[in-house]
């Protein structure tokens, strides 16, 4: 029997969702966990009677909790169908796309590649940094939640699937590592396009120049 929700989300987004949910169902029980060491701490019974949602988090579900759960996992992603993986607004801004999003999918063993469920896009404004285009897409995420929440919390059938691709790129920290990494011979608007997509040292990286064995690291100018 459908009646637990594991809701795998941060200390700040766990309580808005669980009431969320739970005005829909007030009988479920909804779960709160936050790292993968939580998962594996369920037992096989709460699996079995239990859905995942994921919400924003960094964490991979092992395919072994995947395959334990009775009810489907279903993970709210931050960005486009576009631009599965990490980081998806860093490499979106980077290539200088006009349209950027969030993403509702059924989450199997690989990354951001399950069956998509919703999207919800927008134009990217002109000239929006990094931070300010994560609160759009978080905006949106939160859309997507909330308009799937009453299906979540009462249907014990995952909702319906929709014909949406993924994108052939999947983004990685080793690529966001590559792309930090600046050759001597770069050009100047090249070097410009990176560092203001990059420059922020967000994840401990930033823009880096290797020169006779010494590192220096690109940072954005601060403004006058």
């Amino acid at each position: 029997m459908f009646d637990i929700v594991i809701l795998l989300a941060g200390a700040a987004e766990r309580p808005v969702l669980r009431s969320l949910l739970l005005g829909h169902n007030p009988g479920l029980t909804v779960m709160a966990v936050e790292t993968r060491e939580d998962l594996t701490a369920l037992s096989l019974d709460q699996l079995r009677r239990a859905r995942l949602v994921a919400f924003v988090t960094p964490e991979i579900v092992p395919a072994s909790i995947l395959a334990q759960l009775g009810y489907g996992a279903f993970n709210f992603h931050p960005g486009p169908p576009a631009y599965p993986g990490w980081a998806p607004s860093h490499f979106a801004l980077y290539d200088q796309v006009t349209e950027f999003g969030a993403t509702a999918h059924i989450m199997v063993e690989q990354v951001d590649a399950g069956p998509i469920l919703d999207v919800s896009l927008f134009p990217i404004p002109p000239d929006i940094s990094v931070l300010g285009l994560e609160g759009l897409a978080y905006a949106h995420l939160a859309l997507l939640f909330w308009r799937m929440s009453k299906s979540l919390a009462t249907d014990p059938e995952p909702p319906p699937a929709r014909p949406i691709p993924w994108g052939a790129i999947k983004y990685s920290r080793r690529a966001y590592r590559a792309i930090c990494d600046i050759p001597l011979d770069i050009s100047k608007p090249e070097l410009d396009r990176r560092i203001k997509v990059f420059g922020g040292n967000h994840f401990g990286m930033a823009p880096t120049i290797k020169l006779h064995g010494i590192e220096f690291r690109a940072v954005q100018p601060s403004a006058a």
